[in-house]
C-alpha cells in the first residue's frame, strides 16, 4: 500500500490538484525511463555476447570517454547538469560492463574511469576478469566537471 503525504487541511485544492497532476507526469516519465533502460540493456547484452564470442574485452575505455563527452554535451543543450549526466552514464556503464563480464564467464573486480567512478573507486583501477584484463594504464585519469564549458543561461 502506498503511503501518501499528509496535506494540511488548509491546503488550496487547486494547488493540490496541480501537484497531483505534475506528479502523475513525473511517474509517467519514470515509467518511460525504466522501459528505455530495459531496451538499452537488450542491446548492450547483444554487445556483450558479441564481445564474449570474439574474445573482446568487456570494457572499451575510449568509447566510454566519447560517450561521456557526448552525453555531457547533450545535457548542456538540454539544460541538465552535465556532472549529473556523467554520473548517470557512469552508473549505466558499470552495470553494462558487469553484464559483459558475466556473459564472458568472468568475475568483475573493478573498471576504470567511467564505471569505476560510479562505483566510488579510484580512477585508473583495472578491470580484471577470469578471461580478460584491461590494464589500469589504458584508463585515463578523469577530468573534473569544470573541464567542460559552463552552462550558459539562454
Amino acid at each position: 500500500m502506498a503511503v501518501h503525504e499528509e496535506l494540511p487541511p488548509e491546503a488550496d485544492a487547486a494547488a493540490i490538484d496541480q501537484l497531483h497532476s505534475i506528479r502523475e507526469s513525473i511517474d509517467n516519465i519514470d515509467a518511460a525511463l525504466i522501459h528505455l533502460l530495459a531496451e538499452r540493456f537488450k542491446f548492450t547484452q547483444q554487445v556483450g555476447r558479441l564481445k564474449a564470442t570474439h574474445g573482446l574485452p568487456a570494457a572499451d575505455p575510449a568509447r566510454e570517454l566519447m560517450q561521456i563527452d557526448r552525453l555531457r554535451g547533450l545535457a548542456e543543450e538540454a539544460h541538465l547538469d552535465p556532472a549529473f549526466a556523467e554520473k548517470f552514464l557512469n552508473f549505466i556503464i558499470a552495470e553494462v560492463i558487469h553484464h559483459h563480464v558475466k556473459i564472458a564467464g568472468g568475475e568483475p573486480v573493478v573498471v576504470g574511469r567511467a564505471a569505476g567512478a560510479a562505483a566510488g573507486l579510484p580512477a585508473g583501477s583495472a578491470t580484471v576478469t577470469a578471461k580478460t584484463a584491461v590494464p589500469a594504464a589504458t584508463h585515463p585519469v578523469p577530468h573534473p566537471p569544470t573541464a567542460h564549458a559552463p552552462i550558459r543561461a539562454s
